[in-house]
């Protein structure tokens, strides 16, 4: 899922640089359902190599709730089944 999600960055930032008028984007809402389905590892790859997304507080915040999300999912569910 992460090299999926660096892969729509990427493509997301080409889309940002063209010249062409007018260009579709990848919505933000996109970007962070790919994190938050366990794609926050290569969001954040992402957004270091291509400096995609990286100045937008409001998309970084959520981008962090959305990695506590899925760890709190990962501990959860090992504690669940440690309890089986």
């Amino acid at each position: 899922m992460s090299t999926i999600t660096i892969l729509v960055y990427k493509w997301d930032k080409r889309l940002a640089m063209s010249k062409k008028q007018p260009v579709v984007r990848v919505p933000e809402r996109t970007l962070h359902l790919l994190a938050l389905l366990c794609g926050w590892p290569g969001a954040l790859i992402a957004q270091q190599w291509f400096r995609h997304k990286s100045q937008k507080r409001i998309f970084i915040a959520v981008l962090w709730l959305t990695i506590i999300i899925n760890c709190s999912a990962l501990f959860g569910g090992y504690y669940y089944w440690q309890l089986g």
